[in-house]
């Protein structure tokens, strides 16, 4: 087993006995080969790299940067809204003004609806006065109240805090009375309706709750709510 051992490496080791001419030929052309084999892969690379003196590519690269940034920030509202809109401004896609957030979460497509909701929601003078502008926003000429608040409601998902709710109730029951005066008496009239209105949808749409009110029941409920008055039998039907 030794001897098997010892002349396989000998096989193994022994150096290829060329003359030193031959040899230093080989290793010349070797040589060129691996030159001609870097130069073209130094061609391919800069065929495959963009051309830093373009301005188009440049402009186009800037671009898709901003986008991705922008992508983002959405991504960061989505999940903390506050978090989110501090990322937007940072990177110069808003102002810290009311109108400016308020065009965003009106406008912009892709964002959490709950979300929105939450922010608008918040009792901060800069989110008031961002509720104030983005229920103007909204156009309800020639609309009757349950028309009105469907497309309010869709803007976004009403908040599960009761003091959220009214803040948004409040701000909405404005614009709708200014957008259709006469129509009541006063925004505390539009502003108690809109919450009837809601819980109406809620009782008869939910399945756990058995007693369904009629509509003879939904008009009592509301009588005396238009400054002492009661409202036309035909608003509330």
């Amino acid at each position: 087993m030794l001897q098997i051992c010892q002349c396989f490496l000998c096989c193994t080791t022994a150096p290829p006995k060329h003359p030193p001419a031959e040899r230093r030929q080989g290793v010349r052309s070797h040589k060129h080969e691996l030159l001609d084999d870097l130069q073209k892969l130094k061609l391919e690379f800069s065929d495959s790299m963009p051309d830093s003196s373009n301005p188009d590519l440049r402009r186009h690269s800037k671009s898709v940067v901003r986008n991705r940034k922008f992508l983002r920030g959405k991504k960061k509202f989505n999940m903390d809204p506050k978090m989110g809109v501090c990322y937007l401004i940072e990177h110069g896609f808003l102002e810290w003004r009311a109108e400016s957030v308020a065009e965003f979460l009106y406008k912009e497509e892709g964002l959490n609806k709950t979300a929105i909701g939450n922010f608008l929601g918040e009792r901060e003078e800069m989110h008031l006065k961002t509720l104030k502008v983005f229920v103007g926003l909204h156009e309800f000429s020639d609309l009757n109240l349950v028309q009105a608040l469907r497309q309010f409601l869709w803007s976004f998902r009403l908040p599960g805090e009761a003091q959220k709710i009214d803040r948004m109730m409040e701000a909405f029951a404005t614009r709708y009375c200014d957008c259709n005066p006469g129509v009541f008496q006063s925004t505390d009239t539009c502003y108690i309706l809109s919450f009837a209105i809601i819980m109406l949808n809620t009782s008869l749409h939910n399945p756990n709750v058995k007693d369904k009110p009629s509509l003879q029941r939904f008009i009592s409920m509301n009588r005396g709510i238009n400054n002492g008055e009661d409202l036309p039998t035909e608003i509330l039907t």
